[in-house]
């Protein structure tokens, strides 16, 4: 009863009212958005970790700081209307490396820590990195330039909660819990369109819960990595909205260890707010909307790793390019010398909007097949409009390159699905409805062995070079 009483209390009462809370005004904090707070707030943090846990609370009322340093046992209570406003000075962030010999994607962080536990930023205030000071405007990273910051930077730390705060104008990748375990990211409302690789969400850990969050960046929204030789593994992503102008939710294109037990569930994805940078109905022929996000999902591994076990469902899609983007390349081997893995792969009830001929893929390379997919309940309607030549057009290997809807050309041999070096792969129940006719087939079927498409009314099939394909358990024998 009194276990019960006291769990009652923790869910209703906010967190600063707790014991060894300090608030940052009484430390001398001024909330004028001009004055330099970072030593109080750090000290605050210092001193509640230093009596063994507690909150540090912020009123209402813009503070600026430099970068923080985290510490176990902290809990950060923003409260409604509070806003921390992250330094514009490059240099105020130079010893905000978690992994200092990294070589990767470490970088600094406003929010920083590195083998914490028990820590939390939550309320109902603002992290405001002001990403889009010219001090910050050095273009992609994939191009040089200095390291800039992000707004909540975590590694190899556990039992973590964000919730929901708001986390807006990041100067590089809004958030990233890199090498962390048990972590619960809820109600979270990030928005950053203001400068280049603007991703909303990256994670790279196991025992991570992700839900009921509202994500509207410039770069992808919902980004799984896998930068090290562990997997990125038991992952929930539920109850989000999603926009991007790049991919929605995605798994890669970092995969040097692998991704496993990933469930995707009850997702939205639209058009971004803002495109800033990508422009991609300029760039791209056959674009049917100013505003596009590149894939509603995208599953990539490229770098040796291993996917093994992904569930996704229940999604809506609009103002996408492609809906479904399998990809398994061989770009590099880092922790494995042979091609990396793509398996158990389940992807249900999927409703989609999309604007342009590029079709949803499922590929493996030569020598390296996607193995065991499923793909059902998906209904699919795009411009139309696909000609004989985009059917008749080769469609090249690419192997190394980067994993994108994209790296095959501006269309596909198929309308619907364009298949290449799969084993064992079904479709059940799949509606591909063009807009304007379209000459191509609904299924390109390419080097593929044991494959099953039922349900799936008048859609056309090609196959090319395959062997045990079904169609409403009839055997498809002719090209």
């Amino acid at each position: 009863m009194k276990r019960a009483l006291l769990l009652f209390i923790l869910s209703v009462v906010p967190l600063h009212l707790f014991p060894f809370s300090i608030n940052i005004l009484d430390m001398g904090a001024k909330g004028d958005g001009i004055t330099d707070n970072t030593s109080i707030i750090q000290n605050a943090i210092n001193a509640v970790s230093a009596k063994g846990g507690g909150t540090v609370y912020v009123p209402s009322g813009k503070y600026l700081t430099k970068a923080l340093e985290f510490k176990s046992d902290v809990h950060l209570y923003l409260d409604a209307g509070a806003v921390l406003l992250g330094s514009t000075c490059l240099e105020d962030y130079a010893n905000a490396f978690p992994i200092l010999d990294g070589k990767l994607n470490q970088t600094s962080g406003l929010i920083w820590g590195r083998r914490l536990e028990n820590i939390s930023i939550t309320g109902l205030g603002t992290i405001d990195g002001q990403g889009e000071h010219p001090n910050f405007q050095h273009g992609n990273d994939a191009d040089g330039g200095p390291k800039r910051p992000k707004l909540i930077y975590f590694v190899e730390c556990r039992d973590i909660r964000v919730s929901n705060i708001t986390l807006k104008n990041s100067a590089y990748w809004v958030q990233h819990y890199e090498k962390c375990e048990n972590v619960q990211i809820t109600g979270l409302k990030v928005y950053s369109h203001c400068n280049y690789n603007n991703d909303g969400l990256d994670i790279d850990g196991k025992n991570i819960l992700v839900s009921d969050c509202i994500i509207d960046v410039e770069d992808d929204a919902i980004c799984l990595k896998s930068d090290h030789e562990t997997f990125c593994e038991n992952i929930t992503i539920t109850n989000c909205i999603t926009a991007s102008n790049c991919n929605a939710i995605k798994l890669g294109t970092a995969s040097h260890g692998g991704f496993r037990n990933i469930v995707v569930s009850n997702c939205v994805v639209h058009r971004a707010s803002e495109d800033n940078i990508r422009h991609w109905s300029k760039q791209l022929e056959h674009i049917s909307a100013d505003v596009t996000v590149i894939s509603g999902i995208a599953i990539e591994v490229a770098d040796g790793g291993i996917i093994d076990g992904v569930t996704i469902s229940n999604m809506t899609m609009r103002d996408v390019q492609t809906p479904i983007f399998i990809k398994l390349g061989d770009r590099r081997r880092t922790f494995r010398k042979e091609i990396g893995v793509l398996r158990n792969i389940n992807i249900d009830n999927i409703v989609a909007i999309a604007e342009s001929l590029i079709p949803c893929s499922i590929t493996g390379v030569e020598g390296g097949y996607v193995e065991n997919v499923s793909i059902s309940n998906i209904q699919i309607t795009f411009p139309g409009g696909g000609t004989r030549s985009m059917f008749e057009k080769p469609v090249p290997e690419n192997k190394k390159r980067y994993p994108e809807n994209r790296m095959f050309g501006n269309t596909l041999p198929a309308s619907g699905f364009y298949v290449r070096h799969v084993k064992d792969i079904r479709f059940d129940n799949i509606f591909i409805k063009p807009l304007s006719p379209d000459v191509r087939p609904q299924f390109f079927l390419d080097d593929v062995a044991g494959g099953y498409i039922t349900r799936s009314g008048k859609n056309r099939i090609y196959h090319k070079n395959c062997s045990e394909i079904y169609q409403d358990e009839n055997i498809v024998t002719n090209q």
